[in-house]
């Protein structure tokens, strides 16, 4: 009698989109532009909407379709299966707003995203202002940190005022994840305090390491960043950003923070960590490249209270978290493309996304009805 009744229990959550789901899901896919209606600091960009990308659990009947990124003839990256504008399935969903590394986009997370629709969470990735991969790069989209919190905070606002997608939202079970750059921005929404002078001290120490080299994809990243006080007294909207830098940034909506191979750690000195009471794990390669894990990953992990550090082994390093390449990705893009010989970024994607998985059903699902 006592198992038929916990079975019960189990398909009433089930069905409300509480309990969570072993892979059960078809994954659908949906695209937003969210357009404000009051001023935004669009940090120079051309497109004044935050473009969004939504992976969602499908009705059952949807037919799922290999997702690709680049010329339709020759595309670049895998993006793993979804139904392109599906019917969502019934119930409500924990959301999980996602943000993507410097110059990259919310398609480089769809590893993430699909694999956390497919067991019932909504995921949905903010393409940043003046730092995404779909129009031209701007210096303040690169240099005004702090400004990509907000983006997550207004993404989740809009999200939940959607048509189609509130509805299916359980807006008290909001995470967030989020890499490298994107790994900062989730942290900051965490609480976490940035403070540009500390991250100047570092790079002037003797312990300087990559973190403190302009990134591929901005050059002349560094150079312009030495100058943004000068630059903030002819131009409103800089000196406005830079006036909020050191305040906190933390949506308390969102309960849960994953941050892979998170990056900036130097930005941050301790008390701006030991501050954030929202949980937090860290995911990073142990042989990370770019983004060296002893001033960032770790570095957070020995300040953010009660933080869980994750290292993956066997030569994992920065970019085997973006999408998957195809062959000619791997021809034409090989600085993004070629990790170390033996290292599978799929096996990768894998791991961080059960880990993902595990974390935010832990944090916002267990012991809720």
């Amino acid at each position: 009698m006592r198992i038929a009744k916990a079975g019960l229990i189990l398909l009433l959550l089930f069905a409300n989109g509480r309990l969570p789901a072993q892979g059960l899901f078809k994954v659908g896919v949906a695209q937003r532009a969210f357009v404000l209606d009051k001023a935004y600091r669009w940090r120079g960009a051309q497109t004044h909407a935050l473009l969004t990308t939504v992976w969602y659990p499908a009705d059952s009947a949807s037919a799922e379709q290999p997702q690709w990124l680049g010329p339709p003839n020759s595309p670049l990256f895998s993006l793993g299966s979804a139904a392109q504008d599906a019917k969502p399935s019934p119930g409500r969903f924990p959301l999980i707003i996602l943000s993507h590394g410097t110059g990259g986009s919310a398609s480089m997370l769809a590893w993430l995203g699909t694999k956390l629709a497919s067991h019932g969470y909504i995921a949905a990735a903010v393409n940043h202002p003046g730092n995404n991969a779909l129009e031209p790069y701007t210096p303040s989209g690169f240099s005004l940190w702090w400004e990509r919190a907000r983006d997550l905070s207004v993404t989740i606002d809009n999200m939940l005022a959607d048509r189609e997608f509130g509805p299916h939202l359980d807006s008290s079970s909001i995470g967030a994840a989020g890499f490298s750059l994107g790994g900062y921005t989730v942290i900051e929404i965490a609480g976490g305090i940035t403070d540009r002078a500390a991250y100047r001290e570092f790079c002037k120490s003797p312990t300087a390491d990559a973190i403190c080299k302009s990134p591929p994809e901005f050059p002349e990243l560094l150079d312009y960043f030495d100058r943004l006080d000068e630059v903030a007294k002819g131009d409103p909207e800089i000196a406005a950003s830079l006036s909020q830098e050191k305040e906190s940034h933390r949506d308390s909506r969102v309960r849960a923070v994953f941050a892979i191979a998170p990056a900036l750690g130097p930005a941050f000195r301790p008390a701006g960590l030991k501050r954030i009471a929202t949980p937090v794990q860290i995911v990073a390669g142990r042989d990370d490249d770019l983004v060296p894990i002893a001033s960032s990953a770790e570095y957070f992990a020995a300040h953010i209270p009660a933080s869980k550090l994750v290292l993956l082994d066997g030569g994992v390093r920065h970019y085997e978290f973006l999408a998957s390449c195809t062959a000619w990705g791997r021809q034409s893009l090989p600085l993004l493309c070629t990790g170390k010989s033996g290292v599978d970024r799929n096996a990768v994607h894998e791991k961080t996304a059960d880990l993902a998985i595990q974390f935010f059903d832990a944090q916002l699902r267990t012991g809720r009805r």
